[in-house]
């Protein structure tokens, strides 16, 4: 039995953040309820009084008054729902980037090693799947939100409407039906009307906890839809192999595999049994209700109680009195069954920062003179046992160009990382001009690095705002260091220039450009800040030899009197180098000049450059 307390509090946050997010979302859902609840009680209300006049064979004048009262409230109440609907709708329609946006500042904001987490990102996955998955969640709750009001609006509107009923005895003439002027037949009635009411959505909201109970086993099913309904098809990268190895058949093979949404998965089982027989259920006590409301308003109307106008008048509002209980109970029910779905945000939204975030201030040095020490450090990542640096210590010395080199998983990037504050060392210390990075100012410290990363990102944006990360870049640096790192922005491949978009995600005149070109502008992207460290993790990978060449001979004048460090494979380019650092298994095996390492036959490097040499001749 989950906790009322607890669950009215979790829900009570989503509201919070909703409001935190979008207050217009809100404040706009809870006007459209309000008129929603209206809509229907004010026609009921002028329809009864306009029905009285003619049984009552009134004056005629008076008939078309309450007639032309009629449409003319009702058409202006309708107009305004329809506009506040309309401003409702288009608040709805940004809820995703709301959420896209809540999400995504949550990982800018946290330590990048929970990003980088496996848990962080199952439970971002399982977020998704909800989401998808009958909106559960955060999603969820703005309806929650707001079948609740509108039940609160709806109940409030329809008793005072149907108050008279029990308060209007029948006419003495009929003493047959002087029973129902008692006080204990009214209740009678009222219990009777208030039990059918709740139990109907009672009933239904014990159908949904099917479709919460199915969640779980549903996660596989969700992702196989995801991955080979969406992705696999629609990713544009994945179409030559989709072709050449007709994936699509393996695709719809796996689909067939997956039992989550056929006939004989477990919700098709749910919806055969209990889950559909208690929708049914709820259905039919639904239409109970209303027989016994169309008997007992009908029986005092033949009693003499009241006229037939008045009938339309109670039987609408008990019957919108009615619906207003049962979404009121419909609301009480989603909220228990959404409340864990809420858990697994709430579980992501609150991951703490244990990262110290430092205070002291970087020292802006116009001599660029920067000194790290990488002091006795070992390091091994969240959630595992495995040490990927151990024991690790080296300098930089300013303005040097410094090679990293060694096999795929020795180390190198996540120095790289390390070095960033990305991560902070399991053990030992990174020290910048003798002061350890962590007592730094985070930000202002990751400000003295210019990163190209091996796995980097580009945007569907104009190639200036890819280089400058902002539209208000200056332009003239962007031709710049296009130009130092060797990209041919011409007027063919480039119609727009600078504003010429990357990729046709946005703008269907961008261009498509190719992974060396994409490589050449993330180096441009990082000479733009002119930071005095530039870290380039293989940065000429995408490149072809010829485009490899170039930028190592404009190596000096793309670094300038920046301190370089790179990655490579190619250990070609070590030789452009002032030092060579080789890494294996963790730890720092050699140093030293490619002249120096590789006249020493027993090195590894010496082992790395034979096992590549028969491409450098």
């Amino acid at each position: 039995m989950k906790d009322k307390k607890l669950i009215w509090k979790k829900n009570l946050r989503s509201f919070k953040l909703w409001w935190s997010m979008s207050p217009n979302l809100l404040i706009a859902g809870l006007i459209s309820t309000l008129m929603e609840a209206l809509k229907p009680l004010i026609p009921i209300y002028l329809t009864a009084q306009l029905v009285g006049e003619i049984a009552a064979n009134g004056d005629i004048d008076r008939i078309k008054f309450r007639a032309i009262l009629l449409v003319a409230v009702t058409f202006i109440a309708n107009f305004m729902a329809a506009i506040i609907s309309r401003w409702q709708q288009a608040e709805e329609s940004l809820i995703s980037q709301h959420l896209e946006r809540l999400y995504s500042d949550k990982f800018m904001e946290i330590d990048f090693e929970y990003v980088d987490a496996a848990s962080t990102q199952h439970l971002r996955s399982q977020i998704r799947q909800n989401d998808t998955w009958s909106s559960w969640g955060m999603r969820h709750s703005i309806y929650i939100i707001k079948i609740g009001f509108q039940a609160i609006f709806t109940i409030v509107g329809a008793f005072a409407l149907s108050l008279q009923l029990f308060l209007t005895p029948v006419s003495k003439i009929r003493s047959e039906f002087q029973l129902l002027n008692t006080w204990w037949v009214s209740m009678f009635f009222i219990i009777i009307v208030i039990g059918l009411t709740m139990l109907s959505p009672l009933l239904q909201n014990k159908g949904d906890t099917y479709w919460a109970k199915a969640a779980e086993g549903a996660k596989m099913g969700n992702r196989l839809f995801s991955f080979f309904g969406f992705r696999m098809f629609y990713e544009l990268e994945r179409a030559t192999d989709m072709r050449m190895y007709r994936q699509d058949v393996i695709s719809l093979e796996k689909f067939k595999e997956d039992r989550t949404f056929n006939l004989g998965g477990q919700i098709a089982k749910f919806a055969k049994g209990p889950m559909g027989l208690l929708k049914s259920g709820s259905q039919a006590i639904a239409s109970l209700l209303m027989g016994i409301i169309f008997l007992y308003v009908g029986i005092k109307a033949w009693a003499g109680a009241f006229g037939v106008g008045e009938v339309t008048q109670y039987v609408g509002a008990l019957l919108a009195l009615s619906n207003g209980v049962s979404l009121l109970v419909e609301s009480l029910g989603l909220m228990g069954n959404n409340t864990d779905f809420l858990d697994t945000t709430y579980e992501f939204l609150d991951i703490g920062n244990e990262m110290y975030q430092g205070s002291l201030t970087v020292e802006k040095r116009s001599d660029r003179k920067y000194e790290i020490e990488v002091r006795n450090v070992s390091f091994k990542y969240p959630e595992t046992n495995e040490w990927v640096l151990k024991n690790v210590s080296m300098k930089f010395n300013i303005g040097e160009r410094l090679a990293i080199v060694g096999a795929n998983g020795s180390g190198k990037t996540t120095l790289i990382k390390l070095l960033c504050r990305l991560y902070d060392p399991t053990e030992g210390e990174i020290l910048l001009n003798g002061i350890d990075i962590r007592k730094y100012d985070y930000k202002e410290y990751m400000s003295i690095y210019s990163v190209v990363f091996q796995d980097f990102k580009l945007f569907a944006l104009p190639l200036g705002e890819n280089i400058g990360v902002s539209t208000d870049y200056n332009r003239e640096r962007v031709y710049q260091v296009l130009e130092e790192a060797g990209f041919d922005i011409n007027k063919d491949n480039f119609p727009d220039g600078l504003d010429t978009y990357l990729y046709k995600n946005v703008s269907e005149k961008g261009v498509e450009i190719s992974g060396g070109e994409a490589q050449k502008i993330a180096i441009a992207r990082a000479l733009y800040d002119n930071a005095p460290f530039l870290i380039l993790d293989e940065p000429t990978a995408s490149l072809d030899p010829i485009a490899e060449a170039e930028i190592y001979q404009q190596l000096n004048q793309i670094v300038g009197n920046k301190t370089a460090i790179f990655i490579s494979h190619r250990l070609s380019s070590c030789r452009f180098a002032d030092r060579i650092i080789v890494f294996d298994k963790g730890k720092i095996i050699e140093h030293g000049t490619h002249d120096m390492l590789v006249q020493t036959k027993s090195s590894k490097y010496y082992e790395l450059w034979q096992s590549q040499a028969q491409y450098y001749v």
